[in-house]
């Protein structure tokens, strides 16, 4: 599977990996202290205050249920087909950047919407990239990530073969994530909500460097035909 992706995967997977890890960030220092980016701790967290705090829980679920519309949007766009270019990745990538600048309009009002809209955004784009890798990358958690490359060392020490190109991948995303969270942390400390900006920024020049390629794909497949 891997050896079918372009060899831009691993720099798109990185930068979108840098957005997750950077929006979870200004989440989790914002108020509420609010994980955006994976629903294993919310789901988690919210478990835990079902009996106790009912108006949190119903927060905590709204959070989940935000993740799980952005990723029916990007169900919705995008194609059947994984592993080829398809015409909405770059809109996909505008409406995550418009869902940010919402969510930091919002936290910045002391809303809970943003919260909502922020888990949307990183829905969407984990959908995005599971749906165009095949299941593969997944940008927004590192829980499948870590797991598959602990499952990859474990085999390559078996002498199973161990596919380096995959590993790298990963490791770029690990890397992306955290590297995202820090640049996140730090931007928050200096322009609070506004640190927002930057994966919106992000997400932008990724829809632009998308349809950009689109347009030459399209443009050397033409003049091939012609030829």
């Amino acid at each position: 599977m891997i050896s079918r992706l372009p060899k831009w995967v691993e720099a798109g997977a990185f930068v979108l990996a840098f957005i997750a890890g950077s929006v979870n960030a200004v989440g989790l220092l914002g108020f509420k202290h609010q994980a955006v980016s994976h629903v294993s701790g919310t789901a988690t967290l919210l478990g835990t205050l079902l009996a106790d705090s009912p108006l949190d829980a119903l927060h905590l679920a709204g959070v989940i249920v935000s993740f799980l519309l952005g990723a029916t949007l990007s169900g919705l766009l995008l194609n059947d087909n994984s592993l080829k270019l398809g015409r909405h990745y770059d809109s996909l990538l505008l409406i995550e950047a418009l869902f940010l600048l919402a969510t930091l309009w919002f936290l910045n009002e002391g809303q809970l919407y943003g919260h909502y809209l922020a888990s949307a955004a990183c829905g969407l784009q984990n959908a995005l990239a599971t749906t165009y890798s095949g299941a593969v990358v997944r940008t927004t958690h590192m829980s499948g990530i870590v797991t598959d490359l602990g499952i990859m060392l474990g085999q390559g020490l078996k002498r199973r073969g161990f596919d380096k190109r995959k590993a790298i991948l990963f490791l770029l995303l690990i890397a992306g994530f955290i590297s995202g969270g820090t640049a996140g942390g730090l931007l928050f400390e200096h322009f609070h909500f506004f640190a927002l900006l930057l994966p919106v920024l992000l997400c932008l020049i990724l829809a632009l460097i998308y349809r950009l390629y689109r347009f030459k794909r399209r443009l050397t497949l033409n003049h091939q035909r012609s030829a």
